[in-house]
């Protein structure tokens, strides 16, 4: 291979530049090589509207994807969840790293917990999944909380806080955990209480399918079982044409003996934004061995989720 620098295509964010500085040490580790970050706004870093309105599939990927067609940057790194479901034929996952907590956490004012929260509190999320399982939890524990629509960085989110418009702010734990501002947490969800985006916690590295070398060399920071898992997940999320903005949550989690991995366990949930109806399954089986295995086990889960009603709770349907 070349000695001449790697670049790593890269969102402009706070979070963005701080996982990708990750990956960039990780590959200067596996290849020998310099890697640089090259900057790319995407519309999703520009755009004001909620996630929801804009459609949210592929709004913080598409500019990242175009550099690497175009060849400005030799891999891109991504939040997987901002992923859209398809992958294009000229693009590979090369590497999906060991994955990050995928909890989603609470940083409120006076270092309250989620359910010490105070009736009437104002909770600020953009995400439709977020508000739909809150709501629902709310609902069914007797609590009265209003869930926020809100847009805008880490600093933004936390800033309606501290500034007193808000109560508290969901966030991912793996964000900033990345940040190094995990210490701001105040609660740790559940996911017996809020199930994770798809994909949630986990990165992936992306680079063009012609280019076998970096491929190869990519490969070497994939993990098997974060793959597996993740893969499980997006099969649901595109068996149940939901894009990644839609209120469906999902976890596959490894259940081990000891030291030994047995099965594979997949949760997921679909919920309206007011969390009056919600459809939540679960199923587990061997893990998967191959890439179709991860992926039939979550068609097969989405389907029995679609027969009891899912599709009619989600609004917004993947086009």
């Amino acid at each position: 291979m070349s000695t001449r620098a790697l670049r790593l295509g890269t969102r402009r964010s706070k979070l963005a530049m701080a996982q990708s500085g990750q990956v960039a040490d990780a590959v200067r580790r596996v290849t020998g090589r310099p890697v640089e970050l090259v900057e790319i706004t995407t519309y999703g870093d520009v755009s004001r509207e909620h996630l929801a309105q804009i459609g949210g599939t592929g709004v913080f990927v598409t500019a990242l994807r175009d550099a690497l067609l175009g060849g400005e940057v030799d891999f891109a790194v991504h939040s997987l969840k901002d992923l859209p479901t398809t992958q294009p034929e000229d693009l590979v996952l090369a590497a999906v790293p060991v994955r990050e907590d995928p909890r989603d956490v609470i940083v409120a004012r006076d270092a309250l917990k989620f359910t010490d929260l105070p009736r009437g509190s104002r909770i600020g999320t953009g995400s439709p999944r977020r508000m739909a399982q809150l709501n629902a939890y709310a609902r069914a524990h007797g609590l009265d909380i209003e869930t926020v629509p809100i847009r805008g960085n880490v600093d933004t989110r936390i800033g309606y806080v501290k500034g007193g418009e808000l109560d508290a702010v969901v966030l991912a734990a793996a964000g900033l955990s990345r940040m190094g501002r995990i210490d701001e947490v105040t609660d740790f969800l559940s996911i017996d209480t809020v199930l994770p985006a798809p994909g949630q916690g986990a990165l992936a590295i992306e680079c063009a399918a012609h280019d076998a070398d970096l491929i190869a060399a990519l490969g070497a920071l994939d993990d098997p079982f974060t793959r597996v898992a993740v893969t499980a997940e997006r099969s649901l999320l595109a068996a149940l044409e939901a894009g990644c903005s839609a209120p469906v949550g999902a976890l596959a989690d490894l259940l081990a003996d000891g030291q030994i991995v047995k099965e594979m366990r997949l949760r997921a949930v679909v919920g309206t934004t007011d969390g009056t109806r919600t459809v939540q399954l679960s199923t587990t089986g061997p893990v998967p061995e191959t890439h179709d295995g991860a992926m039939a086990l979550g068609r097969e889960l989405a389907a029995e989720m679609l027969a009891q009603g899912a599709a009619g709770l989600m609004g917004e349907r993947a086009q």
